[in-house]
């Protein structure tokens, strides 16, 4: 093996290595921001909430499912079939034969780069939300606790 098809493969291998991380780290920001939502919902209904919490906390929330949505676009396949298991489960065995022997691993690299690049800026604008609809119900808890008062 040649060391460009051994850079090569460690490149490959490290961007869809990234894209795994990524992914990690979406699934488990989604799921916090499930539990803030959830939390932050069974807060508001037990606490007597002045029209300054309403509006906070309502801004903090819909942040919240901003980010969730962000997060979900982030995960959801993309079952078009130009690459990846959705090309493979329709080509017979000569095909998919074939289709290996002739693959461009730089073009496979670009296409997985760009791919992580759009899954991180989305995880990423999420963070961002979370950040800014956690600080909101923050300041909606000190609003109805009589910290505007």
């Amino acid at each position: 093996m040649s060391a460009v098809t051994q850079n090569l493969t460690a490149a490959h291998a490290e961007v869809k290595a990234e894209i795994a991380r990524t992914d990690a780290k979406t699934a488990l920001l989604l799921a916090f921001v499930g539990a803030v939502l959830a939390g932050g919902w069974t807060i508001a209904r037990d606490l007597p909430l002045n029209p300054l919490a309403y509006a906070a906390g309502g801004l903090g929330l819909a942040l919240l499912i901003g980010a969730a949505g962000l997060l979900l676009r982030s995960v959801r396949p993309n079952i078009k079939g130009r690459h990846g298991f959705p090309l493979w489960a329709t080509l017979t065995p000569e095909q998919i034969t074939d289709r290996t022997a002739s693959r461009d691993l730089a073009a496979d690299i670009a296409g997985l780069s760009r791919l992580a690049v759009a899954k991180f800026t989305c995880l990423r604008r999420a963070v961002d939300l979370t950040c800014a609809g956690g600080t909101l119900l923050i300041l909606a808890l000190v609003f109805a606790l009589g910290g505007a008062a």
